[in-house]
């Protein structure tokens, strides 16, 4: 939630309008959010997932079950805020200027998302893949450099832009390396999904053992992860 509630704490003041949480997902910045609301703003989930929006009811005055990359507001929200869902698109030279174009004047669009695709977390799990199978995945999450973001979004507004360093304590897996086991549930399900179940062993224990190299554990199997986030502002 660190990172999420950070990017809360980065908002400037909002205009009247909905709040809407773009990749909702269970609702877990929810209560978070709602503490942001004026009076009369009204708090909209949207997600794709139809089980996600399940496990969220309750938690928001209206959800929305609708594909991220082509969700149009019925009315103008005072804040979009995206907490670790927008690097599963592509084209965002065409989609932040399009989220940005449906605020209500002096809204604000606010993401937040892993900034963590050079570092050996998820180098490792692209380089086996296409050394032991040949694979290049073509929809692994993936992000623009800071100052893509910069030139993507000063025409829009006031910009914020700026990343974090988080260092996370993994505890120790009895099922391999920490970190493979923490990578392998976001940023490496696509590529793993693309493998049958004899080829996603073979690459899971390559992948502890070049995670092991990387990031040591210490005596009691824990390891320490620093895992990077980028995170923007904008309001138009």
């Amino acid at each position: 939630m660190r990172p999420a509630l950070d990017l809360l704490r980065s908002l400037p003041s909002l205009p009247e309008g909905p709040v809407v949480d773009l990749g909702c997902g269970a609702g877990a910045v929810s209560e978070a959010l709602r503490a942001t609301l004026g009076k009369d703003q009204q708090l909209v989930g949207v997600d794709a997932s139809a089980e996600m929006l399940a496990d969220a009811r309750g938690r928001y005055d209206d959800l929305v079950q609708a594909d991220i990359a082509t969700w149009q507001p019925e009315t103008p929200p005072a804040l979009i805020f995206s907490n670790a869902a927008l690097q599963w698109l592509g084209d965002h030279e065409v989609l932040l200027p399009r989220l940005a174009g449906a605020l209500a004047p002096g809204g604000v669009l606010a993401v937040q998302m892993p900034h963590q695709n050079d570092a050996p977390s998820h180098r490792t799990w692209l380089r086996l893949a296409h050394e032991l199978f040949g694979v290049v995945p073509d929809d692994v999450p993936g992000i623009l450099e800071p100052a893509a973001y910069h030139h993507i979004l000063a025409p829009l507004g006031e910009v914020q832009l700026w990343e974090t360093t988080y260092f996370q304590v993994l505890a120790p897996s009895d099922d391999g390396h920490p970190v493979r086991r923490f990578t392998e549930a976001t940023f490496a399900r696509p590529l793993l999904r693309s493998l049958d179940p004899e080829r996603q062993a073979a690459l899971n224990a390559a992948c502890d053992a070049a995670m092991a190299g990387a990031y040591p554990a210490s005596e009691d199997g824990s390891v320490l992860f620093p895992f990077q986030r980028l995170f923007f502002t904008v309001r138009v």
